[in-house]
């Protein structure tokens, strides 16, 4: 698979590759990586930097989702490692100017979830609208509470859509088609799906929505980005969603409007601090709420949306690891690269320099190797150059190659 001229100078066959895959991703992402003859050990929690640490010695391939925290001191630990899966589309979890600066490329999955949050929030809004999870709960209680107060529709009533990407276009789309009237707020300037109105302020949008969802990322500066401003300037008697990201709400200025009576329910399905491992305690402070509805972090967790990120993420390691293609690489630069037997690969990761493909090339012609294919590709102070050549590259030009004063990375793919 790969040669690093930063380790000892051994040939990587696929057999000697080495995956680690954490958190309960989906067997198909474990299956497939084991079709290509590689390593795999999974685990079904997250770890702790220090656990992480002792296991990440000698692996190449690591996969996670969104409660493992790669770090930079894990990263020094992690010399073998060359690229990053996270089955997730978060990816605020890994230090991703440490992975650049480390050579490791990223990769997540930006859409194959995006449904099944979508779902979610409709049928938490319907949910929340109708009463269901309390009168469910009476239900269970043996309680027949046959009445339709409280109880609405959602046709008719507005929907404010806080961060309009993947997740909340089409949220906007399938809200619209029931009959919600849809406005959104985001930083960017987003297009307008049907007839959803854009908001040019956050204060505009809760104005407006008798339903306010939630979907930023999870970036430092929206660490309680909705708090006790926001909460109030919420029409009376509106609900509130976040499916996002735990540290984006403040959770207590949440709970004292619920209990006031201002706001008529919420549902979360994250929260600041979400446990480790299956089975281990929660506790929130929206806990014991008869009007809120919380949920373990799932509103990516259905079969189907699992297993199209097992398949997704696990196939762009392999791409990378194989043949060194970044396509919808996270940190580095896009570059496509479909395998080719004929040829031998050399995959240079470097600092954004002036001059770097030149110095390249006439090393490789001073050591004898015939260039037939090259590309170059740049990421702000990341670049990435990938040479085809006719012949095995030996380890004296890898080693004149990692010597060059940019140099990041140097591999060669077979």
């Amino acid at each position: 698979m790969t040669h690093d001229t930063t380790l000892p100078a051994r040939r990587l066959d696929d057999a000697d590759v080495r995956v680690l895959l954490l958190e309960n991703i989906h067997a198909d992402g474990r299956d497939f990586l084991k079709g290509k003859g590689y390593q795999v050990e999974t685990r079904t929690g997250a770890l702790s930097e220090d656990e992480l640490i002792e296991a990440i010695d000698g692996v190449h391939l690591l996969g996670i989702r969104s409660t493992t925290y790669i770090t930079e001191k894990v990263l020094a630990h992690a010399p073998d490692l060359v690229a990053i899966g996270a089955f997730c589309i978060g990816t605020n979890q890994i230090d991703l100017p440490a992975t650049s600066r480390a050579g490791i490329a990223v990769f997540n999955a930006p859409y194959s979830n995006t449904r099944s949050v979508v779902e979610l929030a409709i049928a938490e809004i319907i949910s929340l609208a109708r009463r269901l999870h309390e009168k469910s709960t009476d239900m269970h209680r043996g309680l027949w509470n046959k009445s339709a107060q409280g109880s609405h529709e959602v046709r008719g009533r507005t929907l404010g859509i806080v961060g309009y990407g993947n997740i909340g276009s089409q949220l906007s789309v399938i809200a619209e088609a029931l009959g919600l009237r849809v406005v959104f707020y985001d930083i960017d300037d987003k297009l307008a799906l049907g007839n959803a109105k854009r908001c040019s302020t956050l204060e505009e949008l809760l104005a407006e929505s008798d339903v306010v969802s939630l979907h930023v990322d999870g970036r430092p500066n929206n660490a309680g980005f909705f708090g006790e401003e926001q909460f109030a300037a919420m029409k009376d008697r509106a609900m509130f969603l976040n499916l996002s990201r735990g540290i984006a709400v403040d959770t207590a200025a949440l709970r004292a409007h619920l209990e006031s009576g201002h706001l008529a329910g919420a549902a979360l399905d994250v929260f600041p601090v979400e446990p480790k491992r299956q089975g281990d305690s929660f506790t929130s402070e929206l806990q014991g709420l008869p009007n809120v509805i919380l949920t373990p972090h799932v509103g990516g967790s259905t079969q189907e949306a699992q297993q199209d990120i097992g398949r997704f993420v696990a196939s762009k390691l392999r791409s990378y690891a194989a043949f060194g293609s970044t396509s919808l690489s996270v940190n580095f630069p896009e570059m496509n690269l479909p395998a080719d037997p004929d040829k031998h690969r050399v995959a240079y990761v470097h600092q954004n320099a002036p001059g770097v493909l030149a110095r390249i090339n006439t090393l490789l012609g001073e050591h004898g190797v015939n260039i037939v294919g090259q590309q170059l590709a740049t990421r702000g102070e990341l670049g990435y150059a990938v040479t085809d050549v006719d012949t095995e590259v030996g380890p004296d030009v890898l080693a004149a190659l990692a010597a060059l004063p940019e140099t990041i990375r140097v591999r060669h793919l077979s």
